[in-house]
């Protein structure tokens, strides 16, 4: 398997190639939606269902995200199979998320033959346009195979391009004509990634850096940690007694009962805990690219210089210096660079042990609810599941005000624990977590957890029929207001009391459930979910848990016609 056009070795269609060499990368597992321009490769998922599983997906965009979970979770690069225009235009939504998430995926595009190219054939697109590889497009790299005895080639370096560096989603394009075609090459061996390992020389500069801190803190998060890291992080974090804050929807980077942990560091971000980071003396950013949602609109840490002394260490180089000017950077994947800091040696006595104490106070605090009317209590309805859920449990969802209540009052245990537990996405994907929640289900077995808003549920939600295809169960609590609740939100804020376009007509969520072979609960009142959710632990098949909320609730902190009237005052003034 090894050894690549052996010239004793009998001739096989291209497409059956193609699988070989995903199996040798350590693929179990290929999502998409099928498509005639790739029947031999489907033909090879036939050949080898041995060996590896073909997952039928409903919608392509369901299907990527799909896929970026895989690559959440694995480390390696999640597998996806489109057709055509059609197929890549859909699935483009799924690389984008794994672009600014920083996803290891491949995307594979059934595309039309070589003699029909460049004629605009039926649903013929050009993809390097499209996607447009670099820092402002969607992919690292974009690639054609014209030549099927290259195939291995071309599959190897899209796993070491989605790997290395900054992980990220590759687009591998595959003529039609191309994959009928005989080839005696074979799959090149199994690729791991690259360690960057961070330079001697700047961990004394920062060790010295710390040593004249009086304020420090720590914003982890970012992709590419394994379980090791992430106990080599907390070591180091206790080794210096610093506070640690997470990433915004890397919260389980590290972990949130530890006495230093701090919180999250993103949207809905504790007052508290946004003044403490912007008295920092140094930051120490380790693994995120420090975007837009986690430095609260760059006003956190100030672009292009911090007013904070800024150590950023980061896996890709591109990354380092190009939005924030660092006063130190480091080039270094997480696995090494949390190795390194470990071993960093720390004095016996530190000036920020109060300072850290009171990081991790401010966040327990920040557990504390505020009272919110209405007869549906958040906060406890996420304690229940906290409660009742299993630690190694997966939490997925997509973007919304919905997701903040989980984001807030739930605990994660953290990688430390040996599981990646959260599965979100920081780009803002609407519809990400009911796809993402079932491929984590048939990856892992886990017990899964979905919160879902009304409008993010009609983005993916026909994927249930996947989950129940394939035996996949998750437990999904939507809570239906009747409003795109975080435009309304905007909305009220910007252009009180002038609504447009931000109300939907909503079906009966546990009914359409039901349509697809899960369970659907409606609950109406906070005494009715412990029952529901317990039931749900219970069964066998996966359960939709239909929330009734009113739109007033809007965030975990105020209501919608709080922020309505603020903004009418507001108007008055002017």
């Amino acid at each position: 398997m090894t050894q690549q056009n052996t010239p004793t070795h009998a001739t096989q269609m291209a497409g059956h190639l193609l699988v070989e060499c995903l199996i040798a990368q350590g693929v179990t597992h290929a999502f998409g939606v099928p498509g005639e321009s790739y029947l031999a490769v489907l033909d090879g998922f036939h050949a080898y269902q041995d060996q590896i599983q073909f997952i039928t997906n409903r919608q392509e965009g369901g299907a990527t995200f799909m896929a970026d979970a895989q690559g959440r979770l694995t480390g390696r690069p999640g597998v996806c199979f489109v057709t055509r225009g059609p197929g890549a235009t859909n699935a483009s939504i799924g690389v984008h998320t794994a672009f600014q998430d920083s996803t290891p995926l491949v995307l594979f595009v059934g595309d039309v033959g070589s003699d029909f190219r460049d004629r605009e054939a039926f649903q013929e697109v050009d993809y390097n346009s499209f996607f447009g590889p670099s820092t402002r497009g969607m992919a690292k790299r974009v690639e054609r195979i014209d030549d099927p005895e290259r195939i291995p080639e071309y599959v190897a370096r899209a796993f070491a391009t989605a790997m290395n560096g900054r992980p990220g989603p590759v687009v591998l394009v595959l003529p039609e004509d191309m994959l009928v075609r005989q080839v005696r090459a074979r799959p090149l061996p199994r690729l791991e990634p690259v360690e960057a390992w961070s330079d001697p020389g700047a961990l004394r500069q920062l060790r010295e850096m710390l040593l004249a801190s009086k304020r420090p803190f720590v914003i982890a998060g970012g992709s590419g940690w394994t379980p090791q890291s992430a106990q080599a992080l907390q070591r180091f974090a206790e080794n210096w007694k610093l506070p640690v804050g997470n990433a915004f929807r890397f919260q389980d980077t590290f972990d949130n009962h530890h006495p230093q942990y701090a919180g999250d560091v993103g949207i809905g971000i504790n007052p508290k805990l946004a003044q403490r980071v912007r008295e920092s003396d140094l930051i120490l950013a380790i693994g995120p690219r420090l975007g837009e949602m986690t430095t609260s609109g760059y006003t956190l840490l100030q672009a292009p210089k911090p007013q904070q002394t800024l150590v950023h260490i980061h896996a890709s180089a591109e990354e380092l210096n190009r939005v924030y000017q660092a006063d130190l950077a480091i080039l270094s994947t997480m696995n090494a660079a949390a190795r390194s800091l470990e071993v960093l040696t720390a004095p016996t006595q530190l000036p920020w042990e109060a300072w850290t104490a009171q990081a991790h106070a401010d966040y327990l605090d920040n557990l504390k609810p505020q009272t919110l009317p209405g007869d549906i209590d958040m906060p406890s309805i996420v304690n229940t599941v906290s409660r009742l859920l299993p630690p190694d449990a997966v939490f997925t969802n997509g973007a919304g005000n919905f997701a903040s209540w989980l984001h807030r009052f739930h605990q994660h245990h953290g990688l430390a624990h040996g599981h990646k537990v959260q599965l979100a996405p920081t780009v803002g994907s609407m519809g990400y977590g009911v796809p993402a929640g079932i491929a984590a289900n048939i990856l892992t077995g886990r017990t899964v957890f979905t919160i879902a808003g009304d409008g993010d549920f009609l983005m993916n939600g026909q994927e249930l029929a996947t989950a129940v295809q394939f035996g996949a169960k998750t437990i999904i609590v939507l809570l239906n207001n009747g409003v795109y609740g975080t435009i309304r939100m905007h909305q009220e804020r910007e252009f009180p009391t002038h609504l447009s376009g931000s109300t939907l007509n909503n079906p009966s969520f546990a009914e359409l459930a039901k349509a697809y072979g899960y369970a659907g609960v409606r609950i109406t009142r906070t005494q009715e979910f412990e029952a529901a959710f317990k039931e749900a632990l219970a069964r066998e098949q996966g359960t939709l848990i239909e929330v009734m909320i009113d739109a007033d609730i809007i965030t975990t902190r105020g209501t919608l016609s709080a922020i309505r009237d603020a903004a009418l005052a507001k108007q008055a003034k002017s």
